[in-house]
Formats: C-alpha cells, sequence, structure tokens
C-alpha cells in the first residue's frame, strides 16, 4: 500500500476525481431524460426502487459485493479510483439529479429528452475518460469483464463487457426499470467519444502523450 500510494501523483487523484464527478454528473442527466441510463446504473435505480432504499446507498452495498470479488480475483485493479467510485458516485448522481429537477424540472416533449441523451453521452464520456486515463483504479462494476477477460483471453473484452452490460439491463427490465435510447447509446455510443476525449484531452492534460495504462 505505501508503495501504491508514493507512485500516485497528486494530478492524477485530481484528474480521477473530477473525472467521477462528470461520470456522476452524466448518470443524473441519463436519469432526467427519463430513456434509460447505462445498463448497470439502470439495474442498480431499479433494484433500489424495488427494495426501497435510495440508489446511492443501496449502489454502496452492491459495490461492496463486487469489490469482494474485485479483491479476490482481480486486486491489481483496485485503487483510489475504486473507492472514490464506490462510495462518492451514487451522492455525486442524486445531487447533480435532485439540482436538475429543482432548477429545470422533468422535461416533457421528445425532443427535449433526446437532446438530453445526446447531453449525457458528452458528459458521461468525458467523466469515463478522466477517470480510466488517470489510471488509479478500477469501479468494482467495471472490473468483472476485465477480471474475465484476464481468465478467458481467447474471448475479446468488448464479448466480457457486453456480457456483463446485456445481464444488467436484463435485470433492470426485469425490475421494471427503463431500457431506451439511453441505454443502447450508453452501449454502443460511449465508446468513440470516450476514446475522443482520451486523445484529445485526458492524456493531454497528463502531459505524457499515451499515458495511462488503461486496462481496457
Amino acid at each position: 500500500m505505501k508503495g501504491y500510494i508514493n507512485k500516485v501523483d497528486t494530478k492524477r487523484l485530481i484528474i480521477m476525481i473530477f473525472g467521477n464527478v462528470f461520470l456522476g454528473m452524466g448518470i443524473s442527466i441519463f436519469k432526467l431524460s427519463g430513456m434509460g441510463n447505462d445498463p448497470f446504473s439502470g439495474m442498480v435505480m431499479a433494484l433500489a426502487e424495488c427494495i426501497g432504499m435510495t440508489y446511492a446507498n443501496f449502489l454502496i452495498l452492491l459495490n461492496l459485493v463486487l469489490f469482494v470479488i474485485e479483491f479476490i480475483t482481480g486486486r491489481r485493479f483496485i485503487g483510489a479510483g475504486t473507492f472514490v467510485n464506490a462510495i462518492l458516485l451514487g451522492y455525486i448522481a442524486t445531487f447533480f439529479y435532485n439540482t436538475w429537477l429543482n432548477l429545470l424540472g422533468e422535461p416533457q416533449l421528445l425532443w427535449q429528452r433526446v437532446v438530453i441523451v445526446a447531453i449525457g453521452v458528452v458528459v458521461c464520456s468525458f467523466g469515463v475518460s478522466m477517470y480510466q486515463t488517470s489510471d488509479v483504479g478500477v469501479a468494482p462494476y467495471d472490473s468483472l469483464s476485465l477480471i474475465m477477460r484476464d481468465n478467458f483471453p481467447a474471448i475479446s473484452y468488448f464479448w466480457h463487457r457486453m456480457f456483463t452490460d446485456a445481464l444488467c439491463a436484463l435485470i433492470c427490465f426485469l425490475a421494471g426499470g427503463i431500457i431506451g435510447l439511453g441505454t443502447l447509446v450508453s452501449v454502443f455510443g460511449l465508446g468513440p467519444i470516450i476514446h475522443f476525449f482520451d486523445v484529445n484531452f485526458t492524456k493531454k492534460l497528463l502531459a505524457k502523450e499515451g499515458h495511462g495504462t488503461n486496462p481496457l
């Protein structure tokens, strides 16, 4: 642990924290659209509503279970970003969602919802780029597909991630959650935009081209 702390510089930690703030903001924007979140967030929201817990509190409990798996099978993916994401992301998303509701109210027209989804895509992608490229720990859920890739290398990371996302989407649907445009865009559209921000912003901000051994 001491060696890990010594090698993580303040700049990367700050970038990771801001990445999680933008990621939480993006999740809140997707929720505001009413057209579905990313599969994992949508599943958590649906299950939390089913059992009568807040999204943020249920997310911490679920992340605790997933962290045990990460600790046992993918310890190398654990870092400061793991804990910031697992503990704070739900509260960040809830804060921004309540803020949007108070300032803007719920969108009523279809075109407004579509525009909000588009904004959510950009904000989420920006947040994921900063959080992942800072390379200071992977969230428990994100680690699952990486662990599966390491244990089943014959199958590409893309299919492992598609499997975990599809499973979350199915559980979300069965729990009464929303599967819609936001969900589809999250699954198929975030990757290229994240890559755009990686190349044109985050890596340059880190001042090392190609820095950040993103495990993806």
